[in-house]
């Protein structure tokens, strides 16, 4: 995700408003795994189990993590070649160390710990001994500013082949991709990330990254960058949109379903999470095919009804970086300060993740009163 600050000609208002969009599904994804999804986390008040609620919100958040980090990385490689156009590469490289870097570093000093201490709170531990443990012992992580982390090694590589190209693209006007090349991207896409998940299978960090998931995020940006000089992402053909949007929601049940086959009949040996087993592959296929429906489908989408942004949505789409980073503590606060409420997990679910949404919006359009804050972000 970058910055709301860019110029006019390089961005439109449903692109806007669809990332501010995901920004806040991304902390109901985050909200899910508190209360019962499987994932990493600061704060689980649930565990994961095959009650409704919990095979509600393991559907809701598998869904999620196929294409919203994904929808993230393609858009940050759309407006990869335009800022190195604007900037040249030495305000492209300073641009991104301070937009990226910065934001970064305060994550992994500061709000790290913080939400950590916070969250041991819910354990009886004190905040404050917590906070001074993690700094005493160094325990620090990006957090959700791994997306961060990730985005700077792409730069960095970007910079570098459109440097020893030397010169920039001529603009590409030629039509959308093929549904068939679209298919072969697909199936690449799935292959590199089966083939990847042999070694780093998903759940396994190198460097704070999931490997297991690069393929995907690999692939969009790439395609990102590929599509900015054809603004192919402004120009989606309604038929291509409509039929992998089809081939989405028809793919979508299917490794659901298998799983649930599989946990009655046992026929699908082995962890979806990586190996040469038949789950393995079937998620690391099935990823791309519901990826790139949802993807041309929201873009189509919001670039038709958010063409021009009201006030709500534009102060939303300036705020969606902010809330992005900040998001977090303020999600595990909210959490916490409930806890020993007792109420339907996937109430609990959709309110904390509502009033998170809502706290983050408002400190967001605080801390962006602050001018060193509002230049970087």
């Amino acid at each position: 995700m970058r910055s709301a600050k860019a110029g006019a000609k390089e961005r439109n208002g449903g692109i806007d408003a669809l990332r501010a969009a995901v920004t806040l599904l991304l902390v109901f994804h985050h909200s899910a795994i508190t209360y019962g999804a499987i994932g990493g986390w600061y704060y689980k008040e649930i565990a994961p189990s095959i009650s409704l609620s919990g095979v509600l919100l393991i559907l809701f958040c598998t869904v999620n993590q196929a294409w919203f980090m994904g929808l993230f990385f393609l858009l940050s490689g759309y407006f990869t070649p335009p800022a190195f156009d604007r900037h040249g590469a030495a305000g492209f490289v300073r641009e991104r160390v301070i937009r990226l870097g910065i934001p970064l570093l305060v994550y992994f000093l500061l709000l790290y710990p913080l939400t950590e201490a916070l969250a041991q709170t819910a354990k009886g531990r004190s905040f404050i001994s917590v906070f001074v443990y993690q700094w005493m012992h160094a325990r620090f992580e990006p957090g959700p500013l791994w997306f961060a982390e990730a985005l700077l090694i792409f730069a960095a590589v970007w910079l570098v082949w459109r440097l020893l190209r030397k010169s920039a693209p001529a603009a590409d006007r030629t039509l959308f991709p093929s549904n068939a090349a679209l298919l072969g991207a697909v199936l690449l896409t799935g292959l590199a990330a089966f083939l990847l998940r042999l070694v780093w299978p998903v759940g396994v960090n190198v460097g704070f990254l999931q490997l297991g998931y690069f393929a995907s995020y690999i692939a969009l940006f790439a395609a990102g960058c590929a599509a900015a000089s054809g603004k192919w992402l402004e120009r989606i053909p309604a038929p291509s949109k409509r039929l992998w949007l089809k081939v989405a929601w028809i793919a979508c049940p299917i490794l659901p379903l298998a799983g649930l086959v599989d946990l009655r009949f046992h026929v699908f040996p082995g962890p979806s999470e990586g190996g040469l087993n038949p789950q393995a592959v079937l998620y690391a296929f099935w990823e791309p095919f519901v990826a790139l429906g949802f993807i041309l489908g929201l873009l189509a989408f919001f670039q038709r009804h958010f063409a021009v942004l009201n006030r709500f949505w534009a102060s939303l789409a300036r705020r969606a970086f902010l809330i992005y980073i900040i998001h977090p503590p303020v999600l595990v606060g909210v959490a916490i300060a409930w806890r020993d409420v007792a109420a339907p997990a996937l109430l609990k679910f959709l309110l904390t993740g509502s009033v998170a949404c809502a706290l983050c919006y408002l400190v967001a359009g605080v801390l962006l009163r602050v001018p060193a804050i509002a230049r970087i972000v």
